[in-house]
């Protein structure tokens, strides 16, 4: 009996045989030429728009979310399932494309902000149109993060870039600081819309697609602020009990995570010290050639050699600048972004050990029949569906993670090696060239010194 009672419970979930994740609910019709998923309930919504600051705590401790949002998802038709995969292993077929853009400062009485806009481009039936122009702040990306975080308690969720200004750093708006969020911005929704679940969110929809003041009306929506307090009590209470047992599979990733977090974050500190310490001696750089040209207007045997030198010294620094700007775009965001998924990895498993401690707590209360066991029973029974279907939402998504993450670090270490052989390439035949013209220089003054023969 009890496989027959496991069986219904991994559909109820919506994940395939293939174990990918199923869309999320907010679908409304399926996208033209492809099966798309069911019609299902949207989630709750929840208030978090009065404060910024409110917002902030909602959406970035992972541990007072409330898990009873996670509700089993309705049976996915096979088509459905086979064309979900599909979707994740083609790039073909790709419907969605947004570009953030355009960063505008706005400055009121009481803050000062910048908004992005934010285009859509999507072939998919459920959008009332093909294009969509927005613009969003900040506050309203964390508040996108927390609602998929509440619908999607154990898949991951792309991290956003830190809310405050990396330390050291005077100016809090300055142009390279808004434009390394505008990236990670424009990354943070693409890899949302590239997700096989996430991108179906009826939040992210509306995200996308609502005017201000409807974003801000559907914000509104869902409990007020006693009903989430009681709901962050319950989530604290489940979070300081802790699992009894953690399947060995949720060990491993967690063991798997806590390494990745700590080289993670060791490679990040270390490649932003280099950074900084190549962009010093770039400076430093800029400033030695100069001086070798003026020192060769009193040098006047040494003209052609201080000269050599000092263009040697300049074309070096060009190739230096390339080269650090090729870090900066490429190597540097995917291992910052990276560090940022170890925090989000590391919410993802304490919300999915709050779920199974719920169900523990509840089994123990049987065991010792602390309450009504009918009542129990039925309760216990609801919750090891809602831990099967987190656990293998976390399963799926958890390969896929690890798939995209190799392909990412794969890449961006590549590309710096690439770089890196340009750079040394470069300077290398710059200073091969001047020796050369030195030695001929050379030939030409001994030639010049012989005396001539009678």
């Amino acid at each position: 009996m009890e496989g027959e009672r496991r069986a219904p419970r991994a559909r109820s979930c919506g994940l395939p045989a293939g174990g990918a994740p199923a869309p999320s609910p907010g679908v409304d019709a399926p996208v033209p030429g492809r099966s798309g998923p069911p019609a299902l309930p949207r989630a709750e919504v929840l208030d978090l728009d009065e404060d910024e600051d409110d917002l902030e705590v909602f959406s970035k401790d992972a541990s007072l979310m409330d898990m009873n949002s996670f509700s089993p998802m309705m049976p996915t038709s096979p088509l459905s399932m086979i064309n979900q995969v599909k979707f994740e292993d083609e790039p073909d077929l790709k419907d969605l494309f947004i570009t953030v853009d355009e960063p505008e400062s706005h400055v009121t009485t009481i803050e000062t902000f910048i908004t992005y806009r934010i285009i859509t481009k999507t072939s998919r039936g459920e959008f009332d149109s093909s294009e969509f122009e927005v613009r969003r702040r900040y506050q309203d990306f964390l508040w996108l993060k927390g609602k998929l975080e509440e619908a999607h308690p154990t898949l991951i969720i792309p991290p956003l870039p830190e809310k405050f200004i990396v330390k050291g750093m005077v100016e809090r708006f300055n142009d390279d600081f808004i434009e390394t969020r505008r990236k990670a911005l424009h990354k943070f929704l693409n890899r949302i819309a590239d997700h096989p679940t996430l991108t179906f969110n009826e939040d992210f929809k509306v995200f996308l697609t609502a005017q201000a003041w409807e974003l801000s009306s559907h914000k509104k929506q869902g409990p007020g602020l006693l009903s989430r307090m009681g709901q962050t009590v319950r989530a604290v209470a489940m979070s300081m009990r802790g699992v009894k047992s953690r399947p060995e599979e949720f060990m491993e990733m967690n063991n798997f995570i806590e390494i990745f977090s700590q080289k993670i974050n060791l490679i990040d500190k270390i490649s932003q010290r280099i950074y900084k310490e190549e962009r010093e001696y770039s400076d430093e750089m800029k400033e030695y050639g100069p001086i070798h040209v003026l020192w060769s207007a009193s040098e006047e045997d040494l003209v052609d050699t201080l000269k050599g030198v000092a263009s040697c010294i300049d074309k070096c620094c060009k190739a230096t600048e390339k080269r650090m700007s090729g870090l900066s775009e490429a190597l540097l965001p995917v291992v910052h972004e990276y560090v940022l998924y170890s925090e989000m990895l590391m919410g993802v498993m304490k919300r999915r050990d709050q779920i199974q401690a719920e169900l523990d707590s509840k089994v123990e209360a049987l065991t010792y029949k602390k309450a009504d066991t009918d009542l129990l029973t039925e309760e216990i029974g609801k919750l090891e569906d809602k831990v099967e279907c987190a656990n293998n939402a976390l399963k799926a998504d958890w390969e896929r993670w690890k798939h995209n993450m190799q392909n990412d670090i794969k890449s961006a270490f590549t590309d710096m090696a690439e770089e890196n052989i340009h750079y040394y390439e470069q300077c290398l035949a710059t200073w091969e060239s001047f020796l050369a013209s030195q030695t001929d220089l050379h030939m030409e003054e001994t030639s010049e010194d012989k005396p001539e023969s009678h």
